[in-house]
């Protein structure tokens, strides 16, 4: 019974570095791309073109 103590209390740790890592990369800004995303899909056929391309 006190595995169980031991493991819950290890992924509640782990749980919470995993949080704050989050919260450190989210006010770094590490998610805060709004460009790409938006023009993403006007550059995608230019790519499958130039493939296309190449092969033949």
């Amino acid at each position: 019974m006190s595995v169980i103590y031991v493991l819950l209390a290890i992924s509640i740790v782990v749980a919470i570095l995993f949080f704050v890592a989050f919260i450190m990369a989210v006010k770094n800004g590490q998610f805060d791309d709004s460009y790409t995303p938006s023009v993403r899909m006007l550059f995608e056929d230019e790519l499958v073109k130039d493939e296309v391309k190449k092969q033949n």
